[in-house]
């Protein structure tokens, strides 16, 4: 019965400052920013196009073929709006998504998880 009663006493003294987040621990949201990722050639028009509509860690966490990637963008304008992009814009953002997010491969070479949302 006292360790209740000890129990119920701490989380009485503790309840205002886990209340105002004093107290609280774990996920902390930080901003995006593009230095976070790979620094080759279009990556910042790449970043601002992208995260225009989301994050841009959902980028980073794909693998596709600079094939794919052209599919994904037509995907997007096809059934989600996205504005189109121009030509001369659109060959900058393939190739640095090609070479900043390619497909990769486990160790031992064998194929592993697949998006089911990346074009095949």
């Amino acid at each position: 019965m006292w360790r209740a009663s000890l129990l119920l006493a701490v989380l009485v003294l503790l309840s205002p400052q886990l209340a105002s987040g004093q107290g609280a621990v774990g996920f902390q949201p930080r901003e995006e920013n593009e230095v976070d990722f790979p620094d080759h050639p279009g990556r910042a028009e790449t970043f601002g196009f992208c995260s225009a509509c989301h994050g841009f860690r959902i980028v980073a966490a794909q693998g596709m073929t600079r094939e794919q990637w052209d599919s994904s963008l037509t995907w997007m304008s096809d059934r989600h709006s996205m504005p189109p992009i121009d030509a001369a814009d659109r060959e900058v953002m393939l190739d640095y998504l090609a070479k900043a997010f390619p497909p990769r491969t486990p160790a031992g070479g064998r194929p592993g998880w697949r998006n089911p949302f990346a074009p095949q």
